[in-house]
C-alpha cells in the first residue's frame, strides 16, 4: 500500500466501486425480470384455468391463501396482487411491444401505470420514461397526477432542433405546457412585478411546481451588454440538463416579439455567464395565455431553445388538452424516441 501513489489508489478505488455498483445493478435487473416473468406466468395460468375449467373469482382468494400458507415468508401472493398479475397478463398479452418493456421496470411501478393509465400510448410513455430517467415510485405517481404525458404531447418548444439529441427528451419534460401556482394568494389583476415577488417569496413551492430538478439562481438577474443593463425576471439552473434556465414572466397573452428578446438573453447568458462544462441555456416564456399558432410561428426559425408556457393560479383541471395533441402516429413517433437506457441521458 505504501508503494501506491494516492492518486493511483483513488483511481483504482473508483474503478472497483463502479464495477461493484454495475454488478449490483445488473443483478437487480436480472431478479426483477425473473419476478416479472413469474408474475406474468401466474397471471396467464389463472386466466387459462378460468377459461378452460370455468373457475370463478373465488379461485383467486383460495389460491392466495394456499400460496401464503406454503410460502409464509414470501411476499407478493396476496389476493390483490394475484388479481394484479391476472390484469397484467390481460393488459399486455396481445401487445408484443409493451410486454417486453414492462419487464424493464419494477412490479410496483408496473401496477401504478396499469391502474392509473388505461391508454396504451400513455402506458408506453410512462414505462419508457420511468426506465430512462430512473423515476422512483413517488416521482412516477407525481408525474402521472401532474399529467406529464398530456403536457409532453401538448407543450410548445423548439427543442427538437435547438437542443442536442442526448438531452432533448429530458428538456421537453423539464418544460410544462401549463404551470399551476395555486400556492400564491393573488388576484387576477396582479402585475408582473407582484407575480415575480410572490414566486420568489414562495421559491420552494415554485421549484417543486417547475419539476424538482431546478435550483434558484436569482431574480432580476443583471446582464451588462456593451455598457447597457438588462434584467432577466428569474434565473434557474437545471441539475440534470446542466444548464441555466431564463424565465420571463408575462401577465398577458404571448406576443411574438417575446421570443426575440429571449433569444437575446440566451445568447448573452451563453457568452458571459455559462461555464465551459455547462450546456447552452434554455428559455421559458411564462404567459397568462397564448395563441398556439403565434407560438408555433415565433419559434419556428429560432435557433435558441425556447419554450412558451402558461400559468394559472387555481388548481382546476386545464381545458381539454387533447385538442392540442399531435396525431396518433406522431404521438407514437415521439414516444418511440424515448427508448434508451438511463446512461444515455
Amino acid at each position: 500500500m505504501t508503494n501506491i501513489l494516492p492518486a493511483e489508489y483513488t483511481t483504482f478505488l473508483l474503478e472497483l466501486k463502479e464495477r461493484i455498483h454495475n454488478a449490483q445493478y445488473a443483478a437487480l435487473k436480472a431478479v426483477n425480470k425473473e419476478l416479472i416473468s413469474l408474475y406474468w406466468d401466474i397471471g396467464k395460468s389463472i386466466v387459462s384455468r378460468q377459461e378452460q375449467l370455468g373457475w370463478g373469482k373465488a379461485v383467486v382468494e383460495t389460491l392466495a391463501r394456499d400460496l401464503q400458507n406454503e410460502f409464509p415468508g414470501l411476499q407478493g401472493f396476496s389476493s390483490r396482487n394475484l388479481w394484479n398479475m391476472k390484469n397484467f397478463y390481460l393488459a399486455y398479452k396481445d401487445n408484443q411491444k409493451l410486454q417486453p418493456l414492462a419487464a424493464e421496470i419494477s412490479w410496483t411501478k408496473n401496477v401504478i401505470i396499469m391502474e392509473r393509465c388505461k391508454d396504451l400510448l400513455q402506458r408506453e410513455f410512462y414505462i419508457k420514461i420511468t426506465k430512462k430517467f430512473g423515476w422512483t415510485k413517488d416521482v412516477l405517481i407525481n408525474q402521472i397526477e401532474a399529467g406529464a404525458f398530456e403536457k409532453f404531447m401538448a407543450n410548445q418548444t423548439n427543442f427538437d432542433k435547438a437542443v442536442p439529441e442526448k438531452y432533448r427528451h429530458q428538456a421537453k419534460l423539464a418544460v410544462k405546457d401549463e404551470y399551476t401556482f395555486d400556492f400564491l394568494e393573488m388576484s387576477d389583476g396582479h402585475s408582473e412585478k407582484e407575480l415575480e415577488r410572490a414566486l420568489v417569496d414562495n421559491v420552494r413551492k415554485f421549484l417543486v411546481e417547475m419539476g424538482g430538478y431546478f435550483t434558484f439562481v436569482g431574480n432580476q438577474y443583471r446582464l451588462e451588454i456593451d455598457g447597457s443593463e438588462f434584467f432577466i425576471d428569474l434565473l434557474l439552473y437545471h441539475r440534470q440538463l446542466r444548464c441555466l434556465v431564463a424565465i420571463e414572466l408575462k401577465i398577458g397573452a404571448f406576443k411574438p416579439e417575446y421570443a426575440g428578446k429571449m433569444q437575446f438573453y440566451l445568447s448573452a447568458l451563453n457568452d458571459t455567464v455559462r461555464l465551459p462544462d455547462e450546456e447552452p441555456s434554455i428559455g421559458i416564456i411564462l404567459c397568462k395565455e397564448k395563441s398556439r399558432t403565434f407560438v408555433e410561428y415565433a419559434l419556428r426559425d429560432s435557433n435558441k431553445p425556447i419554450g412558451v408556457s402558461t400559468y394559472k393560479l387555481s388548481n382546476k383541471l386545464p381545458k381539454e388538452l387533447k385538442k392540442y395533441f399531435p396525431s396518433p402516429e406522431e404521438m407514437s413517433k415521439r414516444i418511440e424516441g424515448l427508448s434508451g437506457n438511463l446512461e444515455d441521458t
